[in-house]
């Protein structure tokens, strides 16, 4: 018996869990027109902080990890700016704060963090308005303090990207967000110059910037038309990810662009070119490094030979020579119960979160958008829960933003007065802990949970676990070297 019982506690000593699970799990929380958030404006703060609660327990529920939060819809806010003015979206007026007041941006941030969610700030750098009445803005709008910088096109207000005031404003923004909110990332999507329209008669009706280009080449420049747009763009982008980057290190910068760079990229993919008609040099942006993570719009399935989910996502991570994060766009908001032309079923998402997983150099997706989530068509969440979502995950590491791994920490365990037995989780000194990893091994089998890093105590399940293992998780996602819980 004692040789059996020797043996049995060597098995225990020498058997390690399996690594904790590593992948982006997101959602995109939209604003604008009230897609996803708030409901409808006008909602008290109270009926609004409901609604973002429930979106967070759902994702929560759901055991993904992170949310892209709306929070310039156009040229406006949702969060208390000395820049910019309360979004219309919030209280149902352009430039109305909510009454009693209250910081969306702040309490997501605070109440995901609670949850151990990552909360990533997502911007509109151009859009201006949603409308070309102007006399709808706040008097604090760009429209109204700098009209010169606004361009009308297409029954929109857009920011003209070739104004370096334009740039300049985008930055401060951005910048003013990342050091006083504690957010984990900034993010932008696929709006950069608009998407082009035809008029009556068919003809492509062209952005409206003659008297801007005009200027740049009476000053001495020589870019063609298309190539100056594409420039433009591609300044906004890289002073972005520098000034997030001097801001706080840690902070991610990502970009979710359309998910075709060029037809013919690769040979069988065919329809719209965003380098040409939106002037995105995408490509561009991930090669240069000007990204943590890289989101293209996978918004096609996977049979879809002209525009295939994984030919397309393939050909991104080819392109990924900085070995940044590719984390694409799912088109979630298609699933429906009673599936129409261009719907799909849920099985389709579940089959695409399957073959990224496949693909090396894919470690996560992002579901467009959270309406769905909340709605759940064709039993989406249950089928989510029950197979790609059934364990916890981490966030994929991040070490080009700091590779520092945690202090391994020292182990408590204590009997409650109620009879439970709980481990104390308590940081090294000096030490800010993200997250908890705890791995219980009891009936045979480990188990896995992911705990917020302010949690200070863990209980154990009723079932006596033979073994439990601790890790502390940094900001970046590194984990530290595995804490044992004493014999008990």
């Amino acid at each position: 018996m004692l040789v059996l019982a020797l043996l049995l506690a060597f098995t225990l000593q020498t058997q390690d869990p399996p690594p904790v699970a590593r992948e982006f799990r997101a959602v995109w929380v939209a604003t604008v027109a009230n897609i996803d958030w708030p409901s409808k404006p006008g909602l008290s703060t109270w009926q609004q902080q409901q609604e973002l609660l429930a979106i967070l327990n759902r994702v929560t529920e759901l055991r993904m990890n992170a949310v892209l939060f709306h929070v310039r819809p156009g040229g406006d806010a949702l969060y208390v700016s000395k820049y910019e003015p309360w979004s219309q979206y919030i209280t149902g007026r352009q430039g109305r704060a909510p009454e009693p007041p209250w910081d969306p941006l702040g309490f997501a941030v605070t109440e995901a963090h609670k949850r151990g969610l990552e909360l990533h700030a997502w911007f509109n750098p151009y859009r201006a308005l949603g409308t070309r009445d102007t006399e709808a803005a706040a008097r604090t709008h760009v429209s109204r303090t700098n009209p010169s910088l606004v361009l009308q096109y297409h029954g929109f207000s857009w920011m003209d990207p070739a104004a370096a005031e334009v740039r300049r404003r985008t930055i401060r923004v951005m910048g003013d967000v990342v050091k006083r909110d504690d957010v984990d990332g900034v993010h932008i999507d696929d709006y950069f110059y608009p998407y082009p329209v035809n008029d009556a008669q068919g003809k492509k009706v062209d952005f409206p910037d003659s008297l801007t280009y005009a200027r740049y080449r009476k000053g001495g420049g020589k870019l063609a038309r298309d190539d100056w747009r594409r420039r433009n763009v591609d300044l906004m982008v890289e002073a972005m990810f520098k000034a997030v980057r001097a801001a706080k290190p840690w902070v991610k910068v990502g970009i979710s662009p359309f998910g075709i760079w060029r037809p013919g990229n690769p040979a069988q993919i065919t329809g719209f070119d965003a380098y040409s008609e939106i002037y995105a040099d995408s490509k561009k942006w991930l090669q240069a490094g000007w990204v943590d993570y890289f989101t293209p719009q996978l918004y096609w399935p996977i049979a879809r030979a002209e525009q295939s989910y994984p030919v397309l996502l393939q050909w991104w991570v080819e392109q990924n020579t900085r070995h940044r994060h590719i984390w694409p766009g799912l088109a979630t908001y298609r699933i429906s119960d009673t599936p129409q032309a261009g719907d799909i079923p849920a099985d389709e998402v579940l089959e695409e979160i399957r073959v990224t997983r496949a693909t090396p150099g894919a470690t996560g997706h992002v579901h467009f958008s959270m309406t769905a989530l909340m709605l759940s068509p064709d039993s989406l969440n249950a089928k989510l829960a029950a197979s790609v979502y059934d364990r916890p995950a981490l966030v994929p590491a991040t070490p080009w933003l700091g590779a520092r791994q945690p202090t391994k920490l020292a182990l408590t365990l204590r009997t409650s007065p109620a009879g439970e037995r709980v481990v104390l989780l308590t940081p090294a000194q000096g030490e800010n802990v993200w997250l908890w990893t705890v791995r219980t091994y009891a009936e045979g089998a480990w188990t896995t949970e992911v705990l917020p890093g302010t949690a200070r105590l863990h209980r154990l399940p009723s079932t006596a676990p033979d073994r439990v293992q601790v890790t502390a998780v940094s900001r970046t996602g590194i984990e530290s070297a595995v804490a044992r819980v004493p014999s008990f």
